[in-house]
Order: structure tokens, then C-alpha cells, then sequence
């Protein structure tokens, strides 16, 4: 190869490296205001807000969040989390990672409002709280109703259907809900109702759900 075909070669290759998108980019953990970044296997480092680490820019932190530029799109990752390639190259899936409580939590949405979901197998539904069905237009006063015994006693539920609920790459349209009255707190418990359209493995302190086809 002459040396004009061999330098527009190497920088073809130089350029397509640098352009080069993450397929794959988890959040495994948070050094203060820091986050701690695989990017498509590498490993664990510790990206500050501002800077890029593997074509993946960090934008801004909170005390288990990261909201990071991947493939021209933001994206918010909990601890735990995975986004990419590895993740939509067959069903969608996500990675969530136990936390201190020894709960499996991670951010997501119901009809495109973000919220914090708490994984509960107990749980039949995905339950909101009123306030929260109010903030995302769920229509709960007229529904059917029940009572329900909780650690607070007795507790009304209005069984809703929820338009769309989604957590890290699996969105499920159409799933059965409970909007809690009162003492629910603020997040919400992600239960059977979504659970049951995905597999959950679980290994040691992480749990893998992934979409059924």
C-alpha cells in the first residue's frame, strides 16, 4: 500500500474510532458527585460530570442517578443499570443491583413521568399513590375500588390501567395498576402485573429482568 492510500487508511480508522458510539454502558457505582462507568466492557471508571469516558458524556449525578449522552440520546441510569447493544440486541432487558436497604429499586416512567420504582414480588399491580396518578393525568376516582391491609391498616385501592410503564430499555403498554390512597410514600412498586411479562435472574446482588417476546 503506498503511503498516501495507507495515511488516508489509518485515518479513516482513526476517525471511525473516535465517532464511534458505546454499545453497551452501565452504571456500577458513585464516587461522591462522580460516576463509575463500564462502557462496553472496559473496566470501572470514574467519570466526572463534563467529561467523556468511551464516547459516553457525563451530564449531571445525584446520590444514585447518572444522566449521561449515549448515541445522541439522555439517558438516566441507576446503579445497576445497563444501556446498549447488549440490551436491545434480542429482547429488551435491564440489570438493577441490590441496594442498602436490600431492595431492588431503579428509575423509570408510567405514561413518560420518571419515577422510582421498588421491585415487590408480593405485589399483584404496579401501585401508584394518588398524588402521583394525579401528576401523571391517571383517571382514579370514578374506578373500581377495594380495601386493602397494609403496615398503616386498611387502605382503598382504585384499579386503573396504566398506558405505558417502562423501566430501563422494556416499556410494557397496558398494564393493570393501584393507585394507594395514602401511605405509599414516593416512589413506586413495580408488582406481578409488569413482573410477569419479563424473566427475572437473579444473581447475588443483582437481578437481570428481561422482556418476553
Amino acid at each position: 500500500m503506498s503511503r498516501p492510500a495507507l495515511a488516508l487508511a489509518s485515518a479513516v480508522l482513526l476517525a471511525a474510532a473516535s465517532g464511534a458510539d458505546a454499545s453497551d454502558v452501565k452504571l456500577v457505582g458513585m464516587v461522591g458527585d462522580r460516576a463509575v462507568l463500564v462502557v462496553d466492557g472496559s473496566s470501572p471508571h470514574v467519570t466526572a460530570v463534563g467529561s467523556e469516558f468511551g464516547g459516553v458524556k457525563l451530564l449531571s449525578t445525584t446520590h444514585d442517578t447518572a444522566t449521561v449522552m449515549i448515541d445522541g440520546r439522555r439517558e438516566t441510569l441507576s446503579i445497576g443499570q445497563l444501556y446498549g447493544g447488549s440490551a436491545n440486541s434480542g429482547r429488551a432487558s435491564v440489570t438493577l443491583t441490590v441496594n442498602s436497604r436490600g431492595a431492588f429499586v431503579s428509575l423509570g416512567s408510567i405514561n413518560g413521568h420518571p419515577i422510582s420504582f421498588t421491585i415487590d414480588t408480593g405485589a399483584t399491580l404496579v401501585v401508584i399513590s394518588s398524588a402521583q396518578a394525579d401528576q401523571m393525568g391517571v383517571s382514579w376516582r370514578s374506578a373500581p375500588v377495594a380495601m386493602a391491609s397494609t403496615a398503616n391498616g386498611p387502605v382503598p385501592f382504585h384499579f386503573v390501567k396504566l398506558d405505558q410503564v417502562k423501566i430501563g430499555d422494556i416499556v410494557l403498554t397496558n398494564v393493570d395498576g393501584a393507585v394507594q390512597e395514602n401511605g405509599l410514600g414516593t416512589g413506586a412498586l413495580l408488582g406481578q402485573s409488569f413482573l410477569n411479562r419479563t424473566e427475572m435472574q437473579r444473581s447475588g446482588s443483582e437481578m437481570v429482568l428481561t422482556k418476553r417476546f
